[in-house]
Formats: structure tokens, sequence, C-alpha cells
């Protein structure tokens, strides 16, 4: 984990302002790790400027507390929500990850707004949606 620190990936505002303890267990920090290493590190290296996590890992409450899918892959720290602050920064985020990076699930969340991007250790389906 080059350029990205555990409590980003697990930090929430949500969780901060209704006294949600946030912190990943073993499997999800193991999870996380894998995700950074595969996909978010090396799309910083690509594409040159820094990335921000908008979300990363939920636990189950947190989750429920943000109407988040009970399958969610956030849930095991699988997944990041990510951003550059501009819908075109996001798209080239997007188009990186598709045609250079391992995932499992890539969404484009409300057209650019942010990108959702998953990664498993193992069985990954590189599906691509749009929200």
């Amino acid at each position: 984990m080059k350029y990205f620190t555990l409590k980003e990936l697990s930090h929430s505002d949500t969780a901060l302002a209704r006294g949600i303890d946030n912190y990943p267990t073993a499997e999800a920090i193991s999870n996380l790790t894998e995700l950074v290493n595969n996909v978010l590190d090396p799309l910083r290296e690509k594409y040159g400027k820094p990335i921000r996590i908008s979300s990363g890992y939920r636990c189950p409450s947190l989750n429920r507390s943000v109407n988040g899918a009970t399958s969610s892959q956030h849930r095991l720290g699988q997944a990041a929500d990510i951003t550059v602050g501009s819908k075109e920064g996001n798209r080239a985020l997007f188009e990186i990850i598709r045609r250079e990076l391992p995932f499992d699930q890539l969404i484009d969340e409300r057209d650019f707004s942010w990108v959702h991007v998953s990664y498993k250790k193992s069985g990954n389906r590189k599906q691509t949606l749009k929200l």
C-alpha cells in the first residue's frame, strides 16, 4: 500500500456522526490490501495524480446506515468508491481500470460522479455497469 492508507479506506463521516466503529476486521484488511496493491496503487501510478476514496470499507452497521446493499463488497473490504473531483477525471479512471487493470466490478455511478471498483483475490468477473 503505497498511496493509500487503512485510515482513508475505512473513514466515514456517517460513522463518525453516528458513533459507529468502522475499524475493519482482519479479513477486510487483507481484502483492502489486495484491492490497493492490485488496482488502486497501479491506478494512481497510471493516472499520475491523487485519487480520493469517498467510500471504502463499511462494517455491517455502517452499511445499513447508508442503505448499502446487503451483498455489498464494501462490507468485505473488496470495494472502494473513488473520485478525482471531476466527471472527466472519473471517466479517465474508469477507462484506465477497464482497459489495463484487474477488477471484479467497475461501475460508472451517476454519469461518472464517482467510480465504484471492486477486486477479489480470485474469481474476478470483469463486470462493468452504469448506475
